[in-house]
Parts: structure tokens; sequence; C-alpha cells
């Protein structure tokens, strides 16, 4: 359900009503500032049935967690809410007009990114069904609950090296290299200091919970599996506004500064779409920074680039 919108034009239009754009919109609503809060549904945790390593929110929904910062956020009158997508954003002589799905148009001063970004995972048959449920791409938000048990990492790329280094502290890990790359020998010889076992033959699919079927026919039951996924922004606006971005290690990123402001001046972006790595704490403490930066700027007539 959407709220009354406020008149226009906002001070602040956040397009992306996840951690990041709630947290945002919590600190301008509280500075009584009017915002518009566009949002698509389309949160990146959305297929995990749990949330961890968030301090008082460990274990919840992630959905849950969402729902509640809706209602808090939404209990300030200076904040409205506007489901549906921002499909393309021009700078205007005033701040930027945001044009929606439905064809629609508003407008604001200031303009905060936090639309996050989409998950391209490898081709390997009984993946993407099992995301988020035993496949993960972080050790800290879901390692703890594999207790200490078996743990596949499929490799996509070199960036896999990560996973297999790390996730031993997690459990007993098989690597698998389903044809990504190769370890050199320096990159072996960590692997064997950190008792990650290497498996060269090619993946077939995952079936059951967790278990790997190679092409041979041979089985692997693991307890979970960790992936390093390829991403791609889930908007365009920042392109559309050339926002600089960069090349991250897993997919483009919005480049931003301390304060999460962008290069072009009056767009900030926080979350996602504005780190290589990310989760919920990172997402809500991206969000604070933008919504504060945001507020700052209009209190003292800046508009500030990265």
């Amino acid at each position: 359900m959407s709220t009354p919108e406020l008149q226009q034009p906002y001070d602040v239009i956040i397009v992306g009503g996840s951690y990041a754009g709630l947290s945002c919109a919590m600190q301008l609503g509280r500075a009584r500032r009017r915002v518009l809060v566009i949002d698509a549904g389309q949160r990146r945790n959305r297929y995990a049935s749990h949330s961890h390593g968030f301090l008082t929110q460990d274990g919840r929904a992630p959905g849950d967690i969402a729902a509640d910062g809706k209602r808090q956020v939404l209990a300030y009158a200076t904040v409205s809410w506007r489901e549906g997508s921002a499909r393309q954003a021009v700078q205007t002589a005033d701040g930027f007009e945001v044009t929606l799905d439905d064809g629609g148009t508003v407008q604001a001063s200031r303009l905060v990114l936090a639309s996050g970004v989409v998950d391209e995972l490898p081709p390997v048959e009984g993946l993407r069904e099992r995301w988020g449920a035993s496949a993960f791409h972080c050790p800290y938000c879901h390692g703890y609950e594999l207790g200490q048990g078996q743990i596949g990492v499929i490799a996509s790329s070199p960036l896999s090296m990560h996973h297999a280094l790390m996730l031993p502290d997690w459990g007993t890990v098989t690597f698998f290299l389903n044809g990504a790359f190769e370890p050199d020998a320096a990159q072996l010889a960590e692997l064997a200091r950190r008792g990650s076992t290497l498996e060269r033959r090619r993946v077939a699919r995952i079936e059951g919970v967790a278990e790997v079927v190679l092409e041979d026919g041979s089985r692997h039951a693991m307890a979970g599996l960790f992936v390093v996924p390829r991403t791609h922004q889930a908007s365009a606006l920042a392109e559309q506004l050339g926002c600089a971005i960069d090349d991250g290690p897993m997919g483009p990123v919005v480049r931003t500064d301390e304060t999460k402001a962008t290069s072009v001046a009056g767009v900030f972006c926080g979350g996602d779409a504005a780190r290589a790595a990310g989760n919920v704490a990172f997402a809500v403490a991206d969000g604070a920074m933008a919504g504060v930066a945001a507020h700052r700027s209009l209190m003292f007539g800046v508009a500030q680039a990265a």
C-alpha cells in the first residue's frame, strides 16, 4: 500500500526502500524533511529465510526486518512511499526529476540512490533454486549456521579463492574449481595451509539440500555452498545521471566519498550499489550516512560532489 504523497517538490527522493533506503529515510524523517521513498519490493536478500550479523536482529527473517523498518519510517509525517520503479532521472535547475514506471514524475532537491545490485550466478543446474537457502555469498551472514560441517565452494572466477581461504573457519571446505580457473603454486600452498580440499572434476548439478553431483556421477553431500556472483546495478539511474562508476571485484560500483556523495552534486548513494561487499549492517550504516549528508547539504545549501 502506498502512503499519501506530500506536496512536491520533495526535499529528498530515495530510490530503493530496502535497508539502506529505510535507514536514510529515518534520518531525514527525524529532521522533518519531506521525503519520498520509491521502492519496487526487490530486496537482494529476499531469497534468504534468515538474516544474521545485524545487532539486535540476528536470526530474524529479512522481510520482517524490512517491514518493521518501513512501519517505523512511515510513522514520521514527512515521509511518504511510492510502490514501483524509478525509470529515469535528470538534473534540473532546482534539483532532480524522476520518472516513474507509470509515466508520472516527481521532483526533489536531492536524490539518494539505494537501489542495490542484482546477482548473476554461474550456470550450474540447481544453484539458483537454492540461492539464499543453502547456497550463499557471505560467510559472515550464513557460515555459522552450517555447524562446522562440510562446506562446498563452487568457483566462478579467481575471486573464489577468497571464499576457499576464508571458509575453513566455519567448516571443512571442498573447493570445486569447475573449470573456472586453476590456482597457481602460491595459491595451492595457501589452500593447503588452510586445509581446503581441491576438486577439479566439473560440477554437473546440485541436488537435495546442497549435494554436489559431478560429471562422472560422484556425489559430495554438503551442509551448504558458497559462490561469488557477478553483480550488476539494479537501476540505471546512476549511469543516466553521469555518476562515476568503478569496476569493483564483482561488478560495477557507484563511486562515493566518505559521506556517500557521488561525483554528481546533490546525488548520494548507499548500500550494495556503492560497495563491493555488503550485508544488512553495512547497508543500514550507509543509509544513515547518506541521509545525514543529504540533510547537511540541504541545511547549508551545498550539494558538493565527491
